[in-house]
This record gives C-alpha cells, structure tokens and sequence, in this order.
C-alpha cells in the first residue's frame, strides 16, 4: 500500500518559517517525481513546489518562488518543504502527492494535480499577521 504522510505543519507568525517532511512508503521512490500542493479555504487545490526524482529539477508556483524549497532525501524516502517569509497567504493545508510511471513529462506535468497518482492526508499550516 503506498502511504504519504506529511509532517510539519503548525501555527506561526508572520515572516517565520517552517519545515515540512513527507515520507513515503509502498513505493519506489527514487522513481516517483513528488510535489506539494496547499489548498486554502474555499480555494481549490494549487500547486506549490515540484521535484523530479533525482532532485536536479525542481518547480515552483509564482506565488511561492524565492521564499520555499523543496528538496529530497531518497536514501530516507523522504521530500521536504522548507517555507520561508511566511505570510497569511501561506495558510492552507499542504498535501504531498507522488507522480508514478508516466516516462515522458514536460515541466508543466508537475502543475497538475491530476498528473499524480498518489496522495497524503495534508498537515495544516496557518500563518498569523
């Protein structure tokens, strides 16, 4: 069974900083490209942050870009978002997803949410001014 869970989240000021972790198992993950996606209330589902499975490409939203990093660890099947300069925009939960298979992408499959096959339960993150 592939599971994703994602750690990390809480509750921080403005301009703070937080780390999240999601690891993962059930898979291989050194071939799973991963991504975070947050969702804020009443929003959809938009993407944050991807990384191909080496970690020598990675993506990011606009919105998020020059403050958050992603990284990966796949000796620890593990991906991380490092958040920076946090802002009440930030609030949402944050969801990792893994992206099996599917040998030919282009950068913008990292985008989709539906490009993704696996999910994990999403932690909370709330950002206060």
């Amino acid at each position: 069974q592939v599971r994703l869970v994602e750690s990390g989240g809480g509750l921080v000021q403005a301009g703070g900083s937080l780390r999240l972790s999601c690891a993962a198992s059930g898979l291989t993950f050194s071939s799973a490209r991963m991504g975070w996606f947050r969702q804020a209330p009443g929003k959809e589902r938009e993407f944050a942050a991807g990384i191909s499975t080496r970690g020598k490409n990675t993506y990011y939203s606009d919105s998020v870009k020059g403050r958050f990093t992603i990284s990966r660890d796949n000796a620890k099947n593990t991906v991380y978002l490092q958040m920076n300069t946090l802002s009440p925009e930030d609030t949402a939960v944050y969801y990792c997803a893994a992206m099996i298979g599917d040998p030919l992408i282009t950068p913008d499959a990292y985008r989709r949410t539906n490009r993704y096959g696996y999910w994990g339960q999403g932690t909370q993150v709330t950002v206060s001014s």
